[in-house]
């Protein structure tokens, strides 16, 4: 089991660029396959991001490949989203998952351990 703290969100204009970051502590971090979900009001926990354990294999739905890019670092136990072109439709509550299945999943429900979230606000 992993504990993550998610950092980074904000209130932002559309175009720009911001970085979230998710520390995790507790297990052994390049044990897990790591995730970033998101959720905007009234809608369901949305698949944004998941990299492998080793970092080299990444998967992100058709809404925001190209603009986000997920990364992790398994010396500093971090993972990371660097979310570029941001739009209004990605203001959301973003969280960071960790699973210790090693595969990629889009699957909310393959993950066990979750963040608090972190709150990004695009406006135009």
């Amino acid at each position: 089991q992993v504990q993550l703290a998610e950092s980074g969100g904000g209130l932002v204009q559309a175009g720009v660029s911001l970085r979230l970051s998710c520390a995790a502590s507790g297990d052994t971090f390049s044990t897990y396959t790591m995730a970033w979900f998101r959720q905007a009001p009234g809608k369901n926990r949305e698949f944004v991001a998941a990299v492998s354990r080793s970092g080299l294999i990444r998967d992100y739905p058709d809404s925001v490949k190209g603009r986000f890019t997920i990364s992790r670092d398994n010396v500093k136990n971090t993972v990371y989203l660097q979310m570029n072109s941001l739009k209004p439709e990605d203001t959301a509550l973003y969280y960071c998952a960790a699973t210790g299945e090693n595969i990629i999943r889009r699957d909310a429900n393959h993950y066990h351990d979750w963040g608090q979230g972190t709150q990004v606000s695009v406006f135009s």
